[in-house]
């Protein structure tokens, strides 16, 4: 057999093998570029594997050079399906939409055949700019090529016509796929929850032939998305009884369900399981962790897991210092935010938005104003409405109406409800009636379907004894079809939340609960308490005032709490509304006359109350 001399064939061969051995290790622009300059050497710019294999990793890796890529594209003199598939790809990655179409449509003129992997990044680029007519004729062009049966790319379309809020179009796509995989029924289920049709993603839900983790996630999330916990819950009991394995998106979606309600024990329990079974805690999931012991009011425990992240990104950073917020500790917030500063993380503009909320909650005005300034002077983050809001907060619980206002007549935005709402409540608060009342009116009439500001306004109304606005603003509200949102408290015992709302008698336990209620009263009346109705719409005499406050629902939470734990247990209760100030002082003597510490979260932020004494500090 004659030999091969060197310099031949074989020897090329091993070096081609070589250099996109080389190829496929390489981590940097630097290394990529010697690399080329091989398969150059090697004559071999014009071979599309492995030219291919360079435009790959510039157009698609964190190291790459998308310009790069797109000049060593042009070089070529015939790019094939998979060059233009891969730019393509690099393109969406980029958000470079455009770029993407007219690829697409250089792609057809050069009498490139597409194939299935040249359509769903292309969907998926008229998804994110919302390009419904090119996304329309892509479709056509899926139909047209022939891949009307591929899942890949009907999946985008469904996610395509989802993101457009073409939902018919979307379940068309849906109903004549010839086989429909997990992904097909998911991406259904979580278009329809984007549009808040939730019944709707739950029958799709319910029609599955097979369910994975990954769909039940999205039931899940759909629900706590929309505020349905308990129906979250129920259907995570039910996954758990169908032996379906928690995964880190399902933890992730029920710890933010824990949070919602309020659910302490469910979140301890979900945080053990993390734990014992080795799911993985990346930045996302340990944020939520710990948003949701921040939320459920163990603060310390939000901190023992924020110090034991190994690598805490600026989301982890955000949640710790807003979990501080909303506890009333701003002085510590603000330490925080220094050691964030150190670590050399730079903080966003909601890095910001919690330093100042820390500073509201505790009456740091000094401060307040400081951190306004600083964000834009040192990182150049201008406020925004929240900011601007924040700081209208915090200097109108501290008084400084006219600053307060003077700030909003100078702000470079258009005044949102909650800039105003915030100044009207602080009107209401330091009894400067005429302020409220012009900044009232205006307030209703930007946010006329919200019930809590009319509410807010007929209360300083009847502070001020103007019963005809107070009865104006009340068939104002008749007029609009404006119901008053209800209140609820929420307490979990055991494991199990309980739902309580003013006056409410659905509890089986409720006898024994108003019995408790007035024992409450009759210990805490004997130490000075007389309630307090201020808080009251003014259209009822004096006796019926007294008696709702009596029973609404943060008082039946406390009573039925104290009935059901052992003395000395903190009692947790969550409220959706803002707690009125006649429940406020009465827990301050309830915590007194029952030796508890009650922990109360309300819309706002957490009330600590304990030995007769409220963590706030009157700043809510």
């Amino acid at each position: 057999m004659q030999s091969i001399a060197p310099g031949h064939a074989a020897p090329a061969s091993l070096s081609y093998i070589k250099a996109i051995e080389s190829l496929e290790k390489c981590s940097t622009m630097a290394e990529l570029k010697q690399y080329h300059s091989q398969i150059v050497r090697l004559g071999l710019s014009s071979d599309n594997d492995a030219m291919g294999r360079v435009i790959k990793f510039c157009a698609a890796s964190e190291s790459g050079d998308l310009v790069y890529a797109r000049r060593l594209f042009d070089e070529m003199a015939d790019p094939d399906a998979f060059i233009y598939n891969t730019l393509i790809r690099g393109y969406l990655q980029h958000n470079l939409i455009r770029d993407c179409i007219f690829l697409y449509l250089q792609m057809l003129y050069d009498s490139i055949t597409p194939n299935n992997f040249t359509f769903p990044p292309l969907v998926r680029a008229c998804s994110v700019d919302s390009r419904i007519v090119e996304g329309r004729q892509i479709h056509a062009h899926v139909l047209k090529f022939g891949f009307k049966d591929d899942g890949f790319s009907q999946n985008n379309l469904i996610y395509m016509y989802m993101s457009f809020g073409l939902l018919e179009e979307a379940r068309r796509v849906f109903d004549q796929m010839p086989r429909k995989d997990a992904v097909s029924w998911t991406t259904l289920i979580s278009g329809y929850s984007r549009w808040d049709l939730v019944d709707d993603a739950y029958e799709v839900f319910r029609s599955m032939p097979e369910k994975n983790s990954a769909s039940w996630n999205a039931m899940i999330a759909t629900f706590v998305q929309h505020n349905q916990f308990h129906e979250a819950f129920a259907l995570f009991n039910e996954m758990r009884s169908e032996k379906i394995e928690l995964d880190k998106f399902v933890a992730a979606s029920m710890l933010s369900a824990c949070t919602g309600l309020g659910a302490l024990k469910q979140g301890e329990w979900i945080h053990e399981y993390i734990s014992k079974n080795g799911i993985e805690l990346d930045g996302k999931l340990t944020t939520t962790i710990i948003d949701m012991y921040c939320k459920c009011g163990r603060l310390e425990k939000a901190f023992e897991v924020f110090n034991g992240s190994p690598s805490k990104g600026i989301s982890t950073w955000n949640c710790m210092i807003g979990g501080l917020a909303i506890h009333g500790k701003g002085k510590a917030a603000i330490g925080l935010f220094e050691q964030m500063e150190e670590k050399m993380v730079a903080p966003d503009d909601i890095t910001f938005l919690n330093v100042l909320c820390a500073c509201a909650h505790a009456g740091l005005v000094e401060e307040g104003h400081y951190f306004f300034h600083y964000m834009t002077e040192l990182y150049g983050i201008e406020p925004k409405s929240e900011h601007f809001g924040c700081l209208v907060d915090l200097l109108g619980r501290a008084g400084l109406l006219e600053e307060a206002r003077k700030l909003i007549d100078e702000m470079p935005m258009k005044v949102d409800a909650g800039v105003l709402g915030a100044l009207v409540g602080a009107c209401k608060i330091h009894g400067n009636i005429d302020m409220g009342e012009s900044i009232g009116e205006k307030l209703i009439e930007l946010d006329p379907d919200n019930s809590g500001r009319y509410v807010l306004l007929a209360n300083l109304y009847s502070h001020a004894g103007k019963w005809q606005d107070v009865a104006r603003i009340r068939k104002l509200m008749n007029d609009r079809g404006v119901k008053k949102a209800p209140g609820f408290s929420i307490v979990e015992l055991e494991g199990i939340s309980s739902k309580f709302v003013a006056g409410g008698r659905g509890h089986p336990e409720t006898r024994d609960i108003y019995a408790k209620v007035d024992e409450m009263l009759e210990r805490i009346g004997s130490m000075g308490y007389v309630p307090d109705t201020d808080g009251v719409l003014y259209d009822i005499d004096e006796e019926e005032k007294e008696n709702p406050l009596h029973y609404h629902s943060e008082k039946l939470a406390i009573a039925f709490a104290l009935m059901k734990t052992r003395p000395g247990e903190t009692i947790r209760i969550s409220k959706n509304l803002r707690v009125c100030r006649n429940c406020h002082e009465a827990s301050k003597y309830i915590s007194k006359a029952f030796e508890r510490e009650i922990i109360v979260r309300d819309r706002n932020r957490f009330h600590h109350f304990r030995n007769g004494e409220c963590s706030c500090n009157g700043y809510w």
